[in-house]
């Protein structure tokens, strides 16, 4: 960074009264926070891996970081094997750059989405253990619950940004059952939402087939044979089955539960 001007040139007279051949320096600027000052741990500046137990990926760390200060034209996701044929130190950036934790979730959110099943989940085995109670949840999910987690992949990666947002989507492949229900879930399980998954039961009990496309096809003629709109239905199951207010697709969840 530019706060290193000066070492670099008292470090070439000592290079010179030694006879040595003096080397060519370059910097890279300094990374700022959001608020334009230097990077420090007011801002919460942490090691690489801490940013690892926030569940950011390694290639979409390297991603973020490499275009810090560099860039190559207007590529944004860029590949560690185009960081080492493409860089150029001509392409150094003269001014500070801004650590901007938005655009490094977004960028993040790019590669799960990107990346296969598998592979997320051996980050997930890397991940689990360094969080609190890490252990016991790799007890818990066990070998079917990695199967389930594969399975229920396709629709968990693409709203989560990071691993620990994915994770935490997932709670209802190994939560402890009967659920604990948020307060929003409470809220849709009242009189009139048991009583729709109760009539909604022996739909789902002919269902010979479970699959996305069938479950919300078995769902939306319920809602629609006995009035009800399809959010009506939706959102008690969805408490009933995960005991939150939110989650991934519905149907997807049916399907792997």
């Amino acid at each position: 960074g530019d706060d290193h001007l000066t070492n670099a040139a008292r470090q070439a007279q000592i290079f010179k009264a030694l006879g040595w051949e003096t080397p060519i320096y370059a910097h890279v600027p300094l990374i700022h926070g959001p608020d334009g000052a230097k990077l420090s741990k007011r801002h919460g500046a942490l090691g690489v891996e801490a940013y690892g137990e926030m569940g950011y990926l390694p290639s979409a760390l390297r991603n973020y970081l490499v275009r810090l200060g560099w860039s190559h034209g207007d590529d944004e996701i860029i590949s560690s094997e185009d960081m080492i044929s493409w860089f150029d130190l001509d392409a150094i950036g003269r001014s500070a750059a801004r650590f901007d934790f938005a655009k490094l979730e977004n960028l993040n959110g790019h590669y799960l989405r990107t990346m296969p099943d598998a592979e997320i989940v051996g980050h997930l085995k890397t991940l689990i253990p360094h969080l609190p109670d890490g252990e016991v949840l790799m007890e818990r999910i066990g070998e079917e619950g990695w199967r389930n987690f594969e399975r229920a992949m396709p629709g968990l990666k693409e709203r989560a940004k990071t691993l620990v947002e994915l994770l935490d989507s997932a709670a209802y492949l190994f939560a402890m059952r009967p659920l604990e229900l948020d307060d929003k879930a409470k809220k849709q399980l009242d009189d009139v939402g048991v009583e729709t998954l109760a009539g909604l039961l022996p739909k789902l009990k002919n269902v010979e087939t479970w699959t996305p496309e069938i479950l919300e096809y078995c769902v939306r003629e319920f809602a629609e044979t006995t009035d009800r709109k399809l959010g009506k239905v939706a959102q008690p199951l969805r408490a009933a089955l995960t005991g939150r207010a939110t989650s991934p697709g519905i149907f997807d969840v049916l399907e792997v539960l």
